[in-house]
């Protein structure tokens, strides 16, 4: 059985807190008593009745919510562990306090109504602790439980997001490739082709919320090959990824509606077309994913950044990495935008 001897010695501690506390309330009430012996019970029965508690505990079918026995057992243990720590505890202090002289001379050994008052301190102590402890363990639980809702809730979000943005894709796709049919039957089929290509890269990164920085920029050649067939020489393209950085995970279809902007807005109202450049860097203990196109610049181009892809865009980094990320749009030159993703390595 495996603990975690990290969380049992911070519990150790505080329950000597907690017992030296009693000891030093006890000796508030009754000065007269000398202090060395009541810290010497306190500690030594509190130590054996948490252990026999804390680690007694393991040996049963326990709540997952708790971490604690269900039922009678958890009454059971609490009890046993109660008595028998008093038991143990008093019977070890007895023999230190002896052998080390504690008791001042002429002091007597504690009386019955002494006796009774230090069993009703352990087994009200004893009870309260064992509370406290439950409810740490239960409130650990929750905020575990709300971490999962919370990480579910943001990939479902994601996938959502995704959903919304493939159709968009799709639809764009499906309307080049009509025109495409009836201008030059040879191009349109090996766009099909291409798209075909496309879509099963897709369907099976569609299981993920995020994948590998080298499956997103597969992909991006893959739909950069569909435009280039469309476009023919107007479009030329280039694609950076360090090795470093192929095992990056991203969320998928990250890229690609930037590279659909620049080519939207930027490329394809400038009559020689251009080029687009993907690439990707480290800065720091961030990555920075960049599209930068050689379209028309910051008139028609930069009308993109408020679109229906760059906003979803927006929306799954917000997601996945809430304030750690951002993306933004710069005109570099007279003539095109780069988009710059920017968001916490992993």
């Amino acid at each position: 059985m495996k603990f975690d001897w990290i969380a049992k010695l911070r519990y150790a501690l505080q329950v000597w807190a907690f017992a030296l506390a009693i000891a030093t309330i006890q000796y508030a009430f009754m000065p007269d008593k000398p202090y060395g012996p009541l810290v010497v019970y306190s500690l030594l029965i509190a130590t054996s009745t948490w252990a026999l508690i804390d680690f007694g505990r393991h040996f049963f079918p326990s709540a997952a919510e708790t971490g604690w026995p269900q039922g009678y057992a958890g009454i059971v243990l609490v009890v046993a562990s109660i008595f028998s720590g008093y038991m143990l505890g008093n019977w070890v202090a007895d023999g230190i306090c002896v052998y080390y002289g504690l008791y001042p001379p002429g002091a007597v050994r504690p009386s019955t109504a002494e006796l009774r008052t230090s069993v009703l301190i352990t087994a009200l102590a004893g009870v309260v602790v064992t509370y406290y402890f439950y409810s740490v363990n239960k409130a650990a639980y929750l905020e575990r439980k709300m971490g999962e809702a919370h990480k579910h809730a943001s990939e479902a979000r994601l996938k959502l997001l995704e959903t919304q943005l493939e159709p968009h894709m799709l639809f764009n796709t499906l309307a080049n490739l009509r025109v495409l049919i009836a201008t030059d039957a040879q191009r349109a089929q090996q766009m099909l082709d291409h798209m075909i290509a496309y879509l099963r890269a897709t369907l099976a990164a569609s299981r993920a919320t995020t994948h590998p920085l080298q499956a997103e920029f597969d992909r991006l050649r893959d739909y950069l090959e569909l435009m280039a067939v469309r476009m023919g020489p107007r479009l030329a393209y280039t694609l950076q990824l360090p090795d470093d950085l192929a095992q990056q995970p991203v969320p998928t279809l990250l890229l690609q509606p930037l590279v659909e902007n620049a080519i939207q807005h930027g490329l394809e109202p400038k009559v020689q077309g251009g080029s687009v450049t993907v690439r990707a860097r480290r800065d720091g203990a961030n990555v920075v994913l960049e599209v930068e196109d050689t379209g028309v610049g910051a008139g028609a181009d930069m009308a993109g950044a408020k679109g229906f892809g760059v906003a979803q865009v927006r929306e799954r980094l917000a997601a996945l990495y809430g304030t750690g990320a951002a993306i933004e749009f710069v005109a570099p030159h007279a003539q095109g935008v780069r988009a710059v993703v920017t968001f916490p390595s992993e």
